[in-house]
């Protein structure tokens, strides 16, 4: 009976043993989870926040754009264009021949801002844009006396020559195509001008523009001359 007992303790004891190992090991499994549950919180926290960042920072690219588009649109708006030009071009390369289009274009705001762009590409609308904005970058302030010029001047560029002189009012605007173009979107209403040599329409549009550089009024004349405008 004794060696019963005996034995019946020591299965106890085994199995008592067995339980806290069994617990134990639990208990280190939860830990390892919850040290392995930790560091993926933190990626996803950091996820979030990148994710956060990079939707702020892709709004502040959607405003900027949007405030350019909305500056273009008013510049778009404060200058008036005309084609003046469109030829087909090609040039000549060890593979053949490739031809693009050349747009001859005039900008300007009809108040003493005037213009004139060139440009190419492989197809018409891309070359108006291109000149369009190469217009914009070269525009020139014409002095204009009432609604003509101060002086009679003339423009040459290559074998171009192009005489202008002021009208009275009412006249209207007399000149050719590429002439009228630039006079025009000066805001010039009345003068007359006449054309001379190459009737090459590049030619004809950079001579006027040209002739309109060297405009001066009699203020400007005084000043540079250090009088005053009654004793000039």
């Amino acid at each position: 009976m004794e060696e019963k007992m005996e034995n019946e303790v020591l299965e106890n004891k085994e199995v008592v043993a067995e339980n806290t190992e069994v617990t134990e090991n639990n208990e280190v499994s939860s830990e390892e989870k919850v040290e392995v549950a930790s560091p993926a919180k933190k990626t996803e926290k950091s996820t979030v926040r990148t994710a956060v960042s990079q939707e702020k920072a892709d709004n502040k690219k959607f405003d900027k754009k949007k405030q350019e588009k909305i500056s273009t649109r008013r510049e778009d708006s404060e200058f008036d264009k005309k084609l003046v030009d469109v030829r087909r071009v090609a040039k000549v390369v060890k593979g053949g021949r490739t031809l693009r289009f050349s747009a001859l274009v005039v900008v300007g705001n009809k108040n003493g801002l005037v213009g004139v762009g060139n440009g190419k590409a492989n197809e018409v609308p891309e070359a108006i844009e291109k000149a369009t904005a190469s217009a914009k970058r070269h525009l020139i302030s014409v002095p204009i006396v009432g609604t003509t010029i101060p002086h009679n001047i003339v423009g040459k560029f290559g074998s171009s020559n192009v005489h202008m002189f002021p009208a009275p009012e009412g006249t209207g605007v007399i000149a050719g195509g590429s002439a009228r173009a630039v006079v025009e979107l000066a805001g010039i209403k009345d003068i007359v001008t006449k054309a001379h040599g190459s009737n090459n329409k590049i030619n004809g549009v950079k001579a006027t523009i040209e002739g309109l550089k060297l405009l001066r009024t009699k203020e400007e004349i005084a000043a540079l001359r250090g009088k005053n405008v009654d004793e000039i």
